[in-house]
């Protein structure tokens, strides 16, 4: 079984890929999907689709998880809702079961606390996947621990 877990945004998409084997978690890629910020909004959506379609086709995820949005007060939330809906369907259209989970549930999990700072989560990340190396971007490792967040609330730990 693959998963991938996605963290959401209109400039940076943060992704990252597992695979269990005989109950075992293995990393397989991570990255993020980044867009033109000097590009009108539209076509950044679009440069999304297309690359998120590109990875699902590349790495065949069988389930995913996904950040879920809260509203802050911020310029950018309507650009980051917009994004996750693009990715919502782009996950719905490969037929992809998706799971959604808080921020501070992501931490919880991972971490033991839902207030977790960013370097607690690298390293439990880090730790959860036997790397040696913090995943790059943040937004990578961020996906990843989405990713772990459902896989330890399927029972695999």
């Amino acid at each position: 079984m693959r998963i991938i877990g996605i963290d959401p945004g209109l400039g940076r998409v943060g992704y990252g890929i597992i695979e269990i084997q005989n109950e075992k978690k293995k990393f397989l890629d991570c990255g993020v999907i980044e867009t033109d910020k000097n590009k009108k909004e539209e076509d950044r959506l679009y440069e999304i689709f297309n690359d998120l379609n590109t990875l699902i086709n590349q790495w065949k995820p069988d389930i995913a998880a996904v950040e879920k949005f809260f509203f802050y007060k911020s310029s950018t939330t309507i650009s980051v809702v917009q994004a996750r809906g693009v990715i919502m369907m782009v996950l719905a259209s490969k037929n992809i079961q998706v799971s959604e989970y808080a921020p501070s549930q992501v931490k919880l999990t991972i971490a033991g606390s839902g207030k977790a700072s960013k370097k607690e989560v690298i390293e439990a990340v880090m730790f959860n996947l036997n790397l040696n190396y913090a995943p790059k971007p943040d937004d990578s490792a961020d996906a990843l621990a989405i990713a772990l967040t459902k896989l330890n609330e399927a029972g695999i730990n």
